[in-house]
């Protein structure tokens, strides 16, 4: 590692407008080439309407011409129903396209900065510049790596809009628009241009919509696409980097892949023993088709004669073991040992999901017992190599193989399971009752409840009565408990970890799962008897409530008899999930930021006890969604802003919705996205980039979370007519209609925002473009903590712009700020108020929203100093400008849209091409506007 800092990348250095060129060309290529489909798809009216509304748009959008905006408005209500899906279409499809051409472009920065030597923010190169400035050494840095564990978690929610028929052809197009940049001559570029145009008609000519509602195994293979275009692949060199930068130290498997989808029964009737088998099976064979392609293409590329090159005795033995006796093979060990290898992953693939594999030199025998096997004869063929000077032979293939088999064994990615508290209480008392131990458990006190669920603990006999007919909710249950036992036998011991308890409220929903787990040998032995359990149980605090008492509980459920040593004896890790969609939904976006703040802190203090007495590692699990309103924004800044002490090398956090596909369906774009992940966590743990914040500052942040919580809950759960104002003036109910997830929007059915689901809350909001829970009651509270009295204001004033300076917990938190108030427009909002039937109510609430949202406004400014959104954020600023004005027509034809199918009839058979036009605007303003899921 070199110690002196290279020059950093200066966004604002050079002619924006030559730096931007490249994308703007991009982008008026990919336009030009969806119009010329439209002209010769929909015909020369249909694309000349098209053009029209984008002409009057941009006037209006960019030079504010109140006349263009009367006249869009006008000839967007005059559309006929086939005029308007297909303009929708258009509109759609390019801000599609325009994610394409940005994704491109930032690839092109980032080679572009590498060659000049220059580093961008959220690299490795940028981390290890810092730590080795810091004097931090690469054997620190190698030795933080083998007690790390980082993992982003790829979850389905209701807001992935994207079909895989979509994500393929995109893709395509990406690489095909990557290429142009290497292409030389007219010939090249015209035979390019050909390939983009043949993809865009595809995507013309393809349904944008699902017509079945998504199914849990249609989400486990939207899942799966992104291991094929980016993880399977781009993770080895992920590693490949951390390397290069730590020469001659070994890299332990620190980055490891996680899934919910299969395992997540939260909310979600469709998941069950059946659903985590088939993920975890469609999993293995997923990773093992990998394999057995990479073991192919190895074997043709290692010819190497024995009498040209000895092998070692390891290697030797390995080719001699193969069952290949081709003659022609005889003196070429390693495609021998290779054709044997392949055949025992073809077997292991027969044993582990039933499926054969494509091609056989030889018929498969002897499957692999785990991957650790399969790794070892990997590493004999690489010592092999390494013997004779063919080391340069590893790199290519090899070495990512054997650091995908580390990484991914036999099960690709860690499936965790999830139910919600009250579920396992359900059975628990279903059992109890059953047994004839308790007749009412839910009736019990809390400390009944342990007392009874620990006496259990420590008892060796079973709960289940034999030949006594269960409930069909409790036997499900058990099922997946029973289930994820064999899988665990079958697929290894990274297959299942994790055992996570929604709406953590007490001690005994932790006890609860404990029993249960007992209950089908997921735990052996009892409590006091050093009981080992083979899942982390992981409880999940989400409500404001839940936060505050995170820490409580903890302590409460470690001073238990047994439970330390029996975590001790079990790994000696506790995993601990925040959730930051549901405490945003129920008491606004600062003060869910701060009570997860001060939960983390108390976190950590309690497991600094625990770490001293027991060697028990804390991992905090974040729970953070797309949107701002959910936790969202640029995963490096959210990583530093953590609380001191908090990330230490640990961290799982989830990727949701359409973020998923922004983040990872582009393969370089995806890798800099896990980099930013590792980068991050280098830097919190080793540079310390936060410090515990001065009294004043932590004071100042609990008073304005106590009058911004005040705020949030006064209008959204105590302003009369609020919860119509929502249903009404969002589209709401047409998202819960859309096919684009397997879980219903809402928990009950009622109309309650307290049961509603927190992501369909968040995308509603952001679809209308107010993005509500992003913002909402900040405003209030900085006027309100500011008062009056001009001398406190003064000062207080200088306290809040000091905490934006100094402290990266409340600047990241008003850089989310910045970036969700750029995304939302009151002017498009209200057009969405003219679908509220009471006008009167619709103008109170809308206008107690604008009221708030300007009191945002004016409170940011005043603290950051900057009147224009995204001053400090130039790349996003320019993005936003570019596509703002493409993407308002969506906005004003889905509000007419919405009109015509609310007051339309179910029988009227053009009811189905107004919902068709509903759906496909929600796909191109969720992909226009990148995170709001």
């Amino acid at each position: 590692m070199n110690k002196a800092p290279r020059r950093r990348a200066n966004d604002d250095a050079g002619d924006a407008a030559e730096k931007n060129r490249p994308l703007v060309e991009d982008i008026r290529l990919l336009g030009r080439i969806l119009g010329d489909t439209i002209r010769e798809q929909e015909g020369k009216e249909a694309f000349e309407l098209v053009e029209r509304v984008r002409k009057l748009s941009v006037a209006y959008r960019l030079k504010s011409d109140a006349q263009a905006g009367r006249a869009l408005d006008r000839l967007l209500k005059n559309l006929s129903g086939d005029q308007t899906v297909s303009v929708i279409r258009a509109f759609s499809y390019f801000s599609h396209l325009a994610n394409i051409a940005e994704d491109r472009h930032h690839v092109r920065r980032r080679e572009h900065h590498e060659r000049q030597g220059h580093l961008q923010e959220g690299s490795l190169a940028m981390s290890f510049e810092r730590l080795a400035a810091a004097d931090i050494r690469a054997s620190e840095i190698a030795k933080t790596l083998r007690h790390a564990y980082i993992s982003p978690v790829l979850t389905a929610h209701p807001t992935e809009v994207q079909r895989q028929s979509i994500l393929g052809a995109e893709r395509a197009i990406a690489e095909l628009i990557g290429a142009r940049d290497e292409l030389r001559t007219e010939r090249e570029r015209a035979e390019n241009e050909a390939l983009i145009r043949a993809r865009v008609t595809q995507l013309w000519q393809t349904r944008m919509l699902r017509t079945a509602k998504l199914s849990v195994s249609d989400e486990i293979e939207n899942a799966l696409s992104y291991y094929h275009a980016t993880f399977l692949r781009q993770i080895p060199r992920l590693y490949r980097e951390v390397e290069r930068a730590l020469p001659g130290h070994e890299i332990a498997p620190f980055f490891r892949m996680g899934q919910w989808i299969g395992g997540d029964r939260d909310g979600n009737p469709f998941v069950t023993e059946a659903t985590l088998q088939m993920a975890l099976r469609r999993q293995s064979e997923t990773v093992l088709r990998f394999y057995l392609t990479e073991v192919h293409l190895l074997g043709s590329e290692l010819s190497i004669s024995a009498m040209l090159a000895p092998v070692t005795p390891a290697m030797r033995a390995l080719a001699e073991r193969s069952p290949d006796h081709n003659e022609h093979r005889v003196d070429e060990p390693y495609r021998r040992a290779l054709i044997g290898m392949y055949a025992r992953l073809a077997a292991t693939l027969h044993e582990l999901t039933g499926t054969e594999a494509l091609r056989h030199a030889v018929a498969p025998e002897s499957p692999y017992l785990n991957a650790a096997e399969f790794l070892a004869d990997l590493q004999v063929i690489a010592a092999s190599l390494r013997s004779h000077h063919a080391q340069a032979l590893i790199g290519p293939r090899l070495a990512p193989l054997m650091r995908a088999a580390q990484v991914f064994g036999f099960h690709l990615a860690t499936v965790d399971l999830r139910q919600s508290s009250d579920k396992h209480e359900a059975v628990v008392a279903e059992l109890l009752k059953t047994a004839r131990i308790e007749p009412d458990y839910p009736a019990l006190a809390e400390d009944a409840r342990r007392d009874l669920l620990l006496r259990l603990l420590n008892d060796a006999r079973p709960l289940r009565v034999r030949a006594a007919r269960y409930s069909e909710h409790a036997s499900s249950e058990l099922a997946i408990f029973e289930t994820a036992a064999r899988m665990l036998q079958r697929f290894g011991r990274e297959a299942i970890r994790h055992y996570i308890i929604s709406h953590t409220e007490d001690v005994s929903d932790l006890l609860e799962v404990l029993l249960l787990l007992k209950e089908t040998g997921l735990m052996r032995g009892e409590l006091h008897d050093a009981a080992v359990t083979d899942l982390i149980v992981v409880p999940l605090f989400e409500t404001i409530g839940d936060l505050r008492n995170a820490e409580p509980i903890m302590r409460a459920f470690y001073a238990l008899p047994g439970i330390a040593a029996m975590m001790k004896a079990s790994g000696a890790e506790q995993d601990i999930m925040l959730g930051y969609s549901d405490s945003n939904k129920d008491g606004g976006s600062f003060t869910s930021n701060w009570e997860l703040y001060r939960a983390e802190i108390a976190l950590v203090a309690l497991f600094e006890q625990l770490a001293r007495a027991h060697g028990i590692t804390l991992r905090l699990f974040h729970g953070r969604g797309g949107t701002v309103g959910r936790g969202g924004g640029p995963s490096y800044q959210a990583i530093l802003a953590q609380p001191p002490g908090t990330v230490n090398g640990q961290i799982r956090l989830t990727e949701q919705g359409e973020v998923i596909a922004s983040k990872y369906a582009h393969p370089e774009i995806g890798l800099r996205n896990l980099e930013t992940l590792v980068a991050a966590t280098l830097e919190a743990t080793l540079l310390h980039p936060t410090k515990s914040a001065p009294k004043a500052f932590l004071d100042a942040a609990d008073a304005i979370s106590a009058a911004s919580y005040a705020a949030y809950r006064k209008l959204v759960y105590e302003t009369p007519g609020f919860t119509d104002y929502f249903f009404s003036a969002t589209p709401i109910r047409e998202i819960a209609e859309l096919n684009i997830g397997s879980r219903p929007a809402s928990r009950k059915a009622t109309r309650a925002i307290e049961d509603l689901r927190a992501i369909p809350w968040g995308f509603s909001w952001g679809q209308c473009r107010v993005a509500l829970p992003g913002w909402c009651g900040f405003g209030s509270a900085i006027e309100a903590w500011l008062g009056k009295d001009a001398k406190a204001r003064k000062d207080k004033l200088a306290l809040l712009q000091k905490m934006h300076k100094q402290w990266p917990f409340f600047r990241t938190l008003l850089s989310n700020l910045d970036m969700v108030l750029a995304k939302s427009d009151l002017g498009i909002a209200a057009r969405y108020v003219e679908l509220v039937e009471d006008k009167r109510l619709g103008r109170r609430i809308f206008g107690l929203i604008q009221a708030e949202w300007q009191r945002t406004q004016d409170a940011l400014a005043l603290i950051t100093g900057e009147k224009q959104r995204l001053a400090s954020n130039p790349a996003l600023a320019r993005s936003i400008e570019h596509r703002f004005p493409y993407l308002d027509p969506l906005n004003h034809l889905q509000v007419e849209l919405m009109r015509r199918y609310r007051a339309g009839r179910d029988d009227d058979p053009g009811m189905d091409r107004v919902k068709r036009g509903i759906h496909i605007s929600i796909n191109g303003v969720a992909a226009g506007l990148r995170n709001t899921g």
